[in-house]
């Protein structure tokens, strides 16, 4: 059995890119979703209105993750075209490039430690950690992870999460998120103004709605789930870290599809340079990622992740409060 930086380096052979594949993926996505927003102003029935509404948020999911892709170096790298598009998708969808890739860099490499900044995650505190802290602290922790949160992850976690928050505590640094929101802002009050607040709503809300909810919950379920792992930084492993501390969520082909394969994180997490429709045919090529702690998107699944609060190291797993 492979395992440690035999395991890693086993995977390095599958790093390598199709650029066909990579833009045929990425164009055909990019195709399909200007096609459902054009629908969800110019179809003349309400009801292919609304389903090319819920199509776009849908494919906004998917070419998140071809742009989540692009920012780990694993696709269409040293190419103009492809540079101008994903910066142009990042500031569509209120997570420019700057913060972007910055907090989900930190995300990889703090992957299950404790005690660390909660940057580009979800916090994850002990139960006694937890006891000690002041009302407030509380209040905020569970905030942040509490459901609602992450069903409106379009405000919580995208528009004030990424953009303003990033862009208060460094404005020159993250000058695209400003750019971001004020565009997005403008781009309401114009589809508002020429076509109606029906028409924003199934241009920009409801899309935006389905894509940012369901991506934060993608991205809480995949490290909050109950057979997750969590370590002291002076026990932390990387490859321990991915395979114990990163889901493979179960999927039908229909929602692998409009995830980008994003549910086999635990081989994402062991090496983030291989391109997202290459992970099927690593999971089926190497026994060892084959174990994977898994979860899915059965309502059952969502709730029991959804319950987990806090890390109790005496139980060594995830609990709920009392």
């Amino acid at each position: 059995m492979l395992c440690g930086k035999t395991l890693i380096l086993a995977t390095k052979p599958y790093t390598s890119e199709s650029r066909a594949k990579s833009w045929f993926y990425a164009l055909t996505t990019l195709a399909l979703l200007l096609a459902a927003l054009y629908g969800t102003l110019f179809l003349p029935y309400l009801i292919a209105k609304i389903l090319c509404s819920i199509f776009s948020g849908l494919l906004i999911v998917r070419f998140f993750v071809i742009y989540h892709d692009y920012q780990h170096h694993s696709i269409l790298q040293h190419s103009i075209p492809a540079n101008i598009i994903m910066t142009i998708f990042g500031i569509y969808i209120l997570a420019p490039q700057s913060i972007w890739k910055r907090s989900h860099d930190y995300h990889h490499n703090h992957n299950s430690k404790l005690f660390t900044a909660d940057i580009g995650s979800f916090p994850i505190v002990t139960k006694s950690k937890f006891s000690s802290m002041s009302k407030t602290n509380r209040l905020v922790y569970l905030a942040i992870r509490h459901p609602l949160n992450i069903l409106f992850g379009y405000i919580t976690i995208f528009a004030i999460g990424m953009c303003v928050r990033s862009c208060i505590s460094n404005p020159r640094k993250h000058a695209d998120s400003l750019v971001a929101l004020v565009i997005h802002i403008i781009g309401s009050v114009l589809i508002i103004h020429y076509f109606g607040w029906l028409a924003w709503t199934l241009f920009i809300f409801v899309p935006f709605f389905i894509a940012c909810g369901f991506g934060s919950y993608l991205f809480y379920a995949q490290h909050n789930f109950p057979a997750v792992s969590f370590c002291e930084r002076s026990n932390w492993n990387y490859e321990v870290a991915a395979l114990e501390s990163s889901s493979y969520m179960k999927m039908n082909k229909v929602m692998a599809w409009f995830t980008a394969n994003i549910g086999y994180h635990h081989i994402h997490h062991l090496n983030s340079r291989i391109p997202f429709y290459r992970l099927p045919e690593i999971m089926d090529a190497l026994p060892e990622l084959q174990n994977a702690k898994t979860t899915s998107l059965s309502i059952k699944e969502i709730i029991a992740c959804l319950k987990l609060k806090v890390w109790d190291p005496e139980k060594n797993k995830m609990v709920g409060l009392p």
